[in-house]
């Protein structure tokens, strides 16, 4: 192989993976809601986490990928270790789609495919019909890509030396070992599985040359995911270390098997003079039997993980995302359900402070007051976080759902940090209440009740409607308007009384201004409430239970 050759290989190397990427992402936006349910579905049923796992790595073509997500959700505390497990060995089966899909070789057709392709995208307007011309270019380009390396390589054919290397790798130990190499250089098992058909397609192997290579760029791909695990928690570490058992134990079975029994001849029957397809069905056989061996003992694969990542996990402080991790940033639709879910977890924080705020002013509680003054920094935090994985995720290529909610939620992030600003509020006065500066008599604390029963009934309807899907009726805005309306006129009428009180000397300067503020801050809690209702309204919402 010249020079020449070598730059032609590389490229198709490169449209190879360009192509899939390109296939990959539009696929993931167009099945984003389905990965989204797949994943909240997703029970501690082992065998329906490895459905999903299988399901999510054809949709994204990299059980790499999938693992890194895992590995996320592991460390953000949405997965535990059993459901890792049983998602990451689903994985491994999902990544061999690519390799059976390329087995098809459609090389002639890949020109004409990837014009198809690139037409909708350039003369299509509609998002969802430019998905499929991007799925259509990308299936084009992966082929094209493929048939470049294999004519780069045909001259290989005739080199004595590049013979007796690949005739070096029936060696198991070479061949495992090249594998590995390879596979955790170029950080695909994919492009390998590629590679090797691409020598298929040129006619210069067949697979026992290659046979060990396939099972050691099982363990080559396990790279990725342990340098992902860095930083996580103990867990998140034990679901990689998981991942590296499956595949070292799968590819110790399989060489045992290649070694003791007539494995290649059995794959060369079922796919007679056809390398390329023989290569995958290796692939395909490596993980499904694994997978079937090692799943219903994943208790013990995760009893030595245990062994080999010793210890717990300190308390997790308060100021913490618990849905949200950066290695779920490269599966934007899940990325999107998660931000909600943090959202309203920063939601409930903020009802639940509104409750102390009201609970330290009729009970004379500084626990209470305390309480909110601690509540109100994870509140600040998760606003200050949550945002800036918005912004991180808004320039991400996302569908047109998904980026109404992204927008939305920049509102309603904003509208929630200020109804916890304002119950921080209320504590400040109710610590002059409780110092003995201020008091307010039976009539003013009555009313006050009155307007915190009406504005806590608006920040429980509006938390409804975020939290639900979009099949909501006209009547809920409408009602919340209406009530929005009742507590800006209850608002004005117990100002109105407070004024006639202040005149008849019936309260003093500071306990007016102490009741003044109450009412104000819940008056603007209702407006917040209100808007965060509001942010739901013409657009779609995904369901968070």
């Amino acid at each position: 192989m010249d020079f020449s050759n070598f730059l032609t290989m590389l490229g198709g190397l490169g449209l190879f993976l360009l192509g899939m990427k390109l296939m990959s992402d539009a696929l993931e936006i167009a099945a984003g809601s389905k990965l989204k349910l797949l994943i909240e579905k997703l029970t501690k049923n082992k065998y329906m986490g490895a459905f999903v796992g299988l399901i999510v790595t054809a949709v994204i073509h990299s059980s790499a990928a999938t693992t890194v997500m895992v590995i996320g959700f592991v460390n953000a505390g949405i997965m535990d270790i059993v459901q890792a497990s049983s998602v990451i060995m689903g994985a491994n089966i999902g990544t061999t789609i690519t390799g059976l899909m390329v087995a098809l070789d459609l090389t002639k057709m890949s020109p004409a495919i990837i014009c198809i392709g690139v037409s909708m995208l350039f003369f299509l307007t509609k998002n969802s019909l430019k998905n499929i011309g991007q799925i259509i270019a990308g299936f084009g380009m992966l082929f094209f890509g493929l048939g470049m390396m294999g004519t780069s390589m045909e001259p290989l054919k005739n080199s004595e030396s590049f013979a007796h290397l690949m005739a070096s790798f029936k060696n198991p130990f070479l061949g495992l070992l090249a594998g590995i190499i390879v596979t955790a250089i170029i950080h695909s098992s994919t492009a390998i599985i590629g590679i090797l058909q691409s020598l298929a397609m040129a006619g210069i192997i067949d697979i026992n040359n290659v046979v060990f290579i396939i099972y050691g760029q099982n363990i080559g791909t396990c790279v990725t995911a342990l340098m992902a695990c860095a930083g996580t928690n103990k867990t998140a570490k034990r679901a990689a270390v998981i991942h590296l058992l499956f595949n070292v134990i799968g590819s110790f079975i399989f060489a045992a098997i290649t070694l003791i029994l007539p494995f290649t001849s059995w794959v060369e029957k079922m796919a007679q003079g056809n390398v390329m397809a023989q290569i995958p069905i290796v692939h395909l056989f490596f993980n499904v039997v694994t997978t079937a061996v090692l799943l219903p003992l994943n208790k013990y694969l995760i009893s030595i993980s245990c062994r080999i990542i010793k210890g717990e996990d300190k308390i997790k402080s308060e100021q913490r995302l618990e849905y949200l991790d950066d290695r779920i940033l490269n599966t934007p639709p899940i990325v999107v359900s998660q931000l909600l879910k943090e959202t309203e977890r920063m939601a409930d924080l903020s009802i639940s402070n509104f409750d102390a705020a009201m609970e330290s002013l009729f009970k004379k509680d500084t626990e209470k007051v305390q309480e909110v003054y601690e509540k109100e920094k994870t509140i600040d935090y998760l606003s200050r976080t949550i945002t800036e994985y918005l912004v991180k995720i808004n320039g991400l290529d996302i569908s047109d759902s998904d980026k109404r909610i992204v927008g939305s939620l920049f509102h309603v992030v904003s509208d929630i940090e200020r109804v916890g600003d304002y119950c921080e509020n209320m504590c400040e006065s109710s610590e002059i209440i409780i110092s003995g500066k201020a008091d307010l008599g039976n009539v003013a604390m009555n009313e006050i009740l009155q307007l915190q029963t009406m504005t806590k009934n608006i920040l429980k309807q509006a938390m409804f409607i975020f939290s639900s899907d979009n099949k909501l009726c006209e009547e809920l805005f409408e009602a919340i308007s209406k009530l929005e309306d009742k507590i800006d006129d209850k608002t004005q009428i117990l100002k109105e009384n407070h004024i006639s009180r202040l005149s008849k000397g019936e309260c003093t300067a500071i306990s007016g201004a102490v009741f003044m503020d109450f009412l104000t801050s819940l008056e603007r809690i209702a407006d917040h409430a209100t808007n965060i209702a509001f942010s739901m309204k013409k657009r779609e919402v995904y369901p968070l239970n």
